[in-house]
């Protein structure tokens, strides 16, 4: 599965990323470099939650992420 990752900057300056696909799942940086990174490190949280409490299809065996 690949996830779409957007990324827009903020009014007061910082950037933030957000998973389309994971609601909830978002995250800031000073960068666009360091909001996608740390949207995906999140991500992969939330997705090995989903995995290891048995809330995940089988379209997450495979995970990538594509910029918006």
């Amino acid at each position: 599965m690949t996830f779409k990752v957007e990324i827009e900057q903020e009014e007061d300056g910082r950037w933030i990323a957000e998973v389309m696909d994971l609601p909830g799942v978002l995250a800031y940086g000073q960068t666009p470099e360091e909001a996608r990174a740390k949207v995906q490190a999140l991500a992969l949280r939330v997705i090995a939650d989903r995995l290891e409490h048995g809330e995940a299809g089988p379209d997450l065996v495979s995970i990538s992420f594509a910029a918006a």
